[in-house]
């Protein structure tokens, strides 16, 4: 194969159809529109959301439960997730993004205690539940809130 052989597969280029463009377009005069109506004028057509006067499904929906502008999310990391961590490392928020262990921070990392940890580490988090803390400890690590 050359330069000069190299095509587009098969289908993969289509022609823009230019409305409005002289009656051996197919879509001269009114450019695919019909006669007259809303949706034959410029700026015609309803807004997002109108169901013709009646009244819309957003405001027949009641209205629920609330937004808490001010809520914290944490990346949530189990015990039995830092065994693949050697003996003493330091496991910071930056080692658990490199290792793949939670994809991004958000408003912090906290650590739960699910499972069981059989290594010896320092562990450095925003939070602890009471049994991470207490599991931690047992396996002879450290916890240090940042």
């Amino acid at each position: 194969m050359k330069l000069h052989e190299l095509k587009p597969a098969e289908g993969s280029r289509k022609v823009r159809n230019r409305v409005g463009r002289g009656i051996g377009s197919g879509n001269g005069k009114t450019a695919g529109k019909g006669h007259k109506g809303q949706n034959a004028r410029s700026g015609g057509g309803v807004r997002l959301g109108f169901e013709g006067g009646q009244n819309p499904l957003y405001r027949r929906l009641p209205k629920r439960g609330f937004t808490n502008p001010t809520r914290k999310v944490f990346s949530l990391v189990n015990l039995e997730t830092l065994n693949r961590f050697e003996d003493g490392t330091e496991v910071t928020p930056e080692l658990l993004i490199e290792t793949g262990v939670v994809k991004n921070v958000k408003d912090g990392i906290k650590i739960l205690g699910n499972g069981k940890l059989e290594k010896n580490l320092t562990v450095k988090a925003n939070k602890f539940s009471a049994s991470a803390v207490e599991a931690i400890e047992a396996a002879g690590g450290k916890t240090e809130v940042i």
